[in-house]
């Protein structure tokens, strides 16, 4: 208990800190833009805080530890054939699912306009195709279209505004109109970065209408990734270590990690 409290508070800090920061940076719409330090690419959306990271000399790996954990799904479907991205970010993960599922069509919906256009031009996103489509438009009105209803094997979610006080989305309406876009046995993973107890708000909401809902451990500060599945799995862990070496060996990801901390959540429950 007294860890979990001084990672709060240490988290507090540093959001205090950061906050004061911004006031100095931008009012009103965010500027987007991108910063290069250590021979890493930041996307910055008019503040200080970091929407997306992009190693320069090795640009097709996932650079930030909790953008992987989005990827756990791979532990369940290793062949998806259509993946949506809500929140385009640094477009760490829509493009490495262009290059990695050759099968799969990518669908990624990015509300700012100016965030496709630094995408484009400083994150190598490429143009659309015919396997690639960057949506211009509302996250929320998406899921809620009836023709994007039951079209997804995986929904990646990672929706933060400017001062990223907590994920802009997260109504019970939007979890199950998530839920609602994915086919019979799909899944979402979905980065929630926010304050405590938010984050157990979150969790309760994604129950209401998966199936089954798990999470990793705590990374960075206050970055939890959890995973909701339309159809329960049967958590086989000798299987999940078998899948997970494949993952790694076939994507470079950490995918021992995700097993580890879904042994451990599966142990705290």
């Amino acid at each position: 208990m007294e860890d979990s409290a001084e990672k709060q508070r240490l988290a507090n800090v540093v959001r205090q800190l950061m906050a004061s920061a911004s006031a100095f940076y931008s009012k009103g719409k965010p500027s987007v833009g991108a910063s290069d330090e250590d021979g890493v690419r930041y996307l910055h959306f008019g503040t200080p805080w970091i929407q997306g990271a992009m190693r320069l000399d090795r640009p097709d790996e996932l650079e930030v530890e909790y953008v992987q954990q989005m990827m756990m799904w791979t532990l369940f479907n290793e062949a998806p054939t259509h993946i949506c991205q809500l929140g385009l970010g640094a477009a760490s993960l829509t493009r490495f699912c262009h290059l990695h599922f050759p099968q799969a069509h990518v669908t990624a919906v990015e509300i700012n306009e100016e965030v496709i256009q630094v995408c484009r031009e400083k994150f190598m996103l490429p143009p659309n195709n015919d396997r690639l489509h960057v949506v211009l438009g509302d996250a929320m009105e998406y899921v809620s279209n009836p023709a994007n209803h039951g079209t997804l094997d995986i929904l990646q979610v990672d929706l933060y505004d400017a001062q990223a006080h907590g994920p802009a989305l997260g109504s019970p309406k939007f979890y199950g109109s998530c839920a609602a876009c994915l086919k019979p046995d799909g899944i979402m993973t979905v980065n929630l970065f926010c304050d405590y107890p938010e984050h157990n708000d979150h969790l309760r909401r994604m129950e209401d209408v998966f199936a089954a809902v798990a999470w990793l451990p705590e990374v960075h500060d206050s970055n939890i990734v959890a995973i909701g599945f339309r159809q329960a799995p049967v958590l086989d862990f000798d299987e999940l270590y078998a899948r997970a070496e494949r993952v790694s060996q076939r994507l470079g990801l950490p995918a021992h990690t995700w097993v580890d901390g879904l042994y451990s959540w599966m142990a705290q429950q």
